[in-house]
């Protein structure tokens, strides 16, 4: 899930990209509204964090700004304003949920994966195809009842495959869901992920099969499904 966060102060940025990257979130950070607002034009995010006192405007003012353009991209405020008027502007403004500093990291997460759970956002519970299985809360795969490891970045990408399968995901898609601006990223990041995936998945016996559509993205399909026109299994 790719989140954008909007925190002036540096070092509590920091610290909630740390905590959130643990737990499965891609964060792509901004100490500035105008800098939010110029990747928000650009990028599809999943969540939107931001904190009302930004050193270039009003965060409540860019939450209406982003509701007039008609994006229904989920948002969280965190910020230090506690008083009822706050925390009322703050939700009347378009958010969704108000969270006030300080605050504990678990509970962020909680309230990040409640928000992407409503209706309309990108999370389910439990995403469910063939012996295949991903909870999407405790953030565990399994495969015929059992628990396979699978590490944060094959999760996300497992994620994305389930949530259109039978779909072929474009690979430039992927990459921008699972790798945040500020991350160094090798031209084969994406095809080593998929390449480790897919020998995971076959190696614990799933019935589905990891599509490449070549120049153009991959597919996860049920193993019946393997003569899919266009593409292949083999490794990228």
């Amino acid at each position: 899930m790719r989140v954008l966060l909007a925190e002036d102060n540096l070092r509590l940025s920091a610290l909630i990209a740390e905590g959130l990257e643990a737990e499965g979130f891609v964060l792509d950070r901004f100490a500035t509204l105008s800098a939010a607002e110029e990747s928000l034009s650009i990028t599809r995010y999943d969540l939107l964090l931001v904190d009302l006192g930004m050193p270039d405007g009003d965060g409540i003012a860019f939450i209406r700004a982003v509701r007039r353009a008609g994006n229904t991209t989920p948002i969280l405020v965190i910020t230090a304003r506690n008083g009822l008027g706050d925390r009322v502007g703050g939700l009347d403004s378009g958010a969704d949920d108000y969270l006030v500093k300080p605050f504990e990291m678990p509970e962020l997460a909680a309230r990040c994966r409640a928000l992407l759970r409503r209706p309309g956002g990108c999370l389910g519970t439990t995403l469910n195809m063939e012996n295949l299985a991903f909870d999407t809360i405790e953030r565990e795969v399994r495969i015929s009842g059992r628990v396979v490891h699978v590490p944060p970045r094959e999760r996300d990408l497992l994620e994305r495959l389930m949530r259109r399968a039978g779909h072929v995901v474009s690979k430039a898609g992927l990459e921008e869901a699972l790798y945040a601006l500020s991350s160094e990223v090798t031209p084969n990041a994406l095809e080593a992920a998929v390449s480790r995936l897919r020998r995971r998945l076959a190696a614990g016996k799933a019935d589905v099969i990891l599509h490449t559509a070549h120049g153009i993205g991959y597919m996860l399909a049920p193993a019946s499904r393997a003569g899919v026109a266009g593409s292949d299994r083999s490794s990228p």
